[in-house]
């Protein structure tokens, strides 16, 4: 509404009250399409749309609530006309709570002193690509006009909403637990919408990892077993998994893949925030201490959990009537092969952290900043498809580099379980596979691996905005 207001009827700051009562009444009677006196929901939506306005999933229902004073499910002239002008308050308020100078302007340091403020810090780069996407006249500085017509276009007024729409989450789970933390604001951690978001975000890794554990499967089976001599086919390896313990042997692995989710979550985000005073350091390499701190919280949460991730893959791997369940897999690996069998293939997953991490956020941030500066005219926020896009690329890109890690870790963690198998340690395992099956052996199970993914990102990221929707995180 906003935004068709100051852009399409022209109102600007020199025009006086009367001249701006007049364009309200212009805009509502073009909005008040069966001119009953009011503009419901349906009517603004449908308005907006025809006149080319995009806004948000639910942004004409909130406008409305927000100016509906009599709850007559509509907004009369009076009461619309009073949410413009207060909606435009409330962005004058936040523009001069970042105008630190009071000179009328908002440069690139203004915007990183007033994130520092609220406890997320940037780069002085990443400030100047959020001006960027709100500088119309290529000055490096944003004015009130620029200001105003940026954010009328959605409900968000003050500093602390808006923020939402320049930092991008990263809970869409893709199976794998290497992802550097999400970070929050301090108004977050006090209301308690951090705790709601991880939630949410556990949520969505739950039942993405579940719809695609057939594949996760696949990709441990054909790690441990596949080799020149033991070629396994997609179609072939589910044809024998299905042979031998039928469907829902498919699944196999998945419960505790799950149930490790919330404590990984947990630890590494605690961890991560016990480590922010050095991400949070005054200097332009912001990005690579975020990394840093990111891959010790990973570190941490994945030294803690990795019992579990060992159970995961004996329980993934193991036949029918082989083990009962979780606990009387945990007995048995204790009695047989003590407590030490519970971090076989340990240093190789922690070092894989480094390759998988590093190269998912640079490769995630460079996609995303590429897209902005070609693209990007009205807003800092690529939107849903820009960012799965994105997200998913990374996460391949990471994926390709870490791989090698990944299956000699699976291999170690599973040999004990083998009849006849060696029990190698990290160097040895490397230097057999090479010798017998190639530098390719290395890379055995990564088309059911790549072929997860795009499903995995697509459901957590689905599941994820139905949650946070349910728990009432505004967007």
């Amino acid at each position: 509404v906003c935004v068709f207001l100051w852009r399409k009827l022209f109102f600007t700051d020199c025009q006086c009250a009367e001249d701006a009562s007049k364009t309200y009444e212009e805009l509502f009677a073009k909005l008040d399409t069966n001119k009953d006196g009011k503009v419901d929901v349906s009517e603004l939506r449908e308005g907006l749309a025809a006149m080319g306005i995009r806004t948000g999933k639910g942004a004409a229902q909130k406008i409305v609530s927000s100016g509906d004073q009599d709850k007559d499910d509509g907004l009369d002239f009076m009461e619309f006309s009073k949410y413009l002008k207060e909606h435009e308050k409330k962005l004058q308020l936040t523009f001069k709570s970042l105008d630190k100078n009071n000179d009328g302007k908002i440069d690139i340091m203004e915007i990183k002193q007033s994130l520092a403020d609220l406890g997320l810090d940037i780069s002085k780069e990443d400030a100047q690509k959020i001006l960027q996407s709100i500088d119309a006249d290529g000055t490096m500085t944003v004015d009130w006009n620029e200001w105003r017509e940026h954010f009328l276009f959605n409900p968000a007024t003050n500093l602390q909403e808006i923020i939402r729409y320049w930092k991008h989450s990263t809970v869409l789970d893709i199976g794998d637990s290497l992802t550097i933390p999400d970070e929050f604001t301090e108004e977050e951690k006090t209301t308690g919408l951090w705790w709601k978001q991880l939630s949410a975000g556990a949520m969505a890794g739950a039942v993405s990892r579940t719809g695609t554990a057939p594949l996760d499967r696949m990709k441990v089976f054909m790690q441990v077993h596949a080799s020149k001599s033991n070629k396994i086919s997609l179609v072939g390896g589910f044809k024998q998994m299905l042979k031998e313990g039928g469907p829902t042997s498919l699944w196999r692995g998945n419960g505790i893949n799950v149930l490790k989710i919330a404590p990984e979550t947990a630890i590494k985000f605690m961890a991560y925030e016990k480590v922010n005073p050095f991400n949070k350091t005054k200097t332009t390499h912001a990005s690579g201490l975020r990394f840093m701190a990111g891959s010790l919280a990973g570190a941490t949460a994945q030294t803690a959990i990795y019992p579990m991730e060992v159970l995961k893959t004996r329980l993934t791997l193991r036949k029918t009537g082989q083990y009962s369940g979780m606990f009387d897999c945990t007995k048995k690996i204790l009695k047989n092969e003590g407590l030490k069998a519970f971090y076989k293939g340990y240093v190789p997953n922690i070092l894989g952290i480094i390759p998988y991490a590093g190269i998912d956020l640079a490769v995630y941030e460079s996609l995303k900043n590429l897209w902005l500066s070609h693209y990007a005219k009205d807003t800092a926020n690529p939107g849903v498809l820009v960012l799965l896009g994105c997200g998913t690329i990374s996460s391949t890109c990471g994926q390709l580099a870490s791989y090698p890690l990944a299956l000699i870790r699976t291999r170690m963690q599973a040999q004990a379980s083998l009849e006849g198998s060696e029990q190698l340690p990290m160097n040895l395992m490397v230097k057999k596979i090479l010798e017998k099956e190639g530098f390719f052996g290395l890379y055995r199970g990564i088309l059911p691996n790549f072929m997860k993914v795009l499903p995995a990102v697509s459901i957590s990221y689905v599941v994820y905005e139905y949650m946070r929707s349910g728990l009432g995180i505004q967007k």
